[in-house]
């Protein structure tokens, strides 16, 4: 009788009041780091408001040549790669497409806003793992160099197939002279 009287009462297993409190705590946390997240995008931008919007392609440009499809991974300051560039879409992570003509270079853009850099701009090509604060498998990003008002910056597009990256490669240094560094 004494057995059977034990296993009647049954023990809390929920505190309640903990749990709730567990929960609340852990939004709470969540909600913190959303928000010191937003504020710092939002000094960052702030503090990139000097850099002037990036050119559209200009009409008559010659860029009906069949470019690379690939990922658009950002666009950071030259010489900091981890510092993203935010303001005029440059720092939106986005597939692209990207000719290559005479008159310069052509980012076609899906989701975010498309970007022209114009031959004259083109600083320097490079071939990294990375940029934008992204990184990638070892030479697996096309970096382009270039000026955008005083500032110089850091583009990178990794291409879908590498027999586009390498003929991206070769249409850059041919249409611009540029040299992998």
């Amino acid at each position: 009788m004494i057995l059977l009287q034990e296993f009647t009462e049954q023990a809390d297993v929920t505190n309640w009041p903990a749990r709730i409190g567990l929960v609340a705590g852990s939004i709470a946390l969540i909600a913190l780091a959303l928000w010191g997240m937003r504020k710092g995008w939002l000094h960052r931008e702030a503090r990139q408001s000097d850099i002037p919007a990036p050119l559209d392609v200009p009409p008559g440009a010659d860029l009906d040549a069949e470019g690379a499809s690939g990922l658009y991974l950002g666009t950071a300051v030259h010489g900091d790669w981890t510092d993203r560039v935010v303001v005029h879409d440059l720092g939106v992570r986005s597939r692209a497409g990207v000719v290559v003509s005479q008159s310069g270079v052509w980012l076609r853009r899906v989701g975010a806003r498309s970007l022209f850099i114009p031959s004259a701009d083109l600083v320097a090509l490079r071939i990294d793992r990375g940029t934008a604060g992204t990184v990638r498998a070892k030479d697996s990003v096309i970096v382009l160099t270039w000026q955008l008002g005083d500032r110089t910056l850091d583009t990178g597009f990794r291409a879908d197939e590498s027999s586009a990256h390498e003929a991206l490669l070769d249409g850059l240094m041919s249409a611009h002279g540029l040299a992998v560094s």
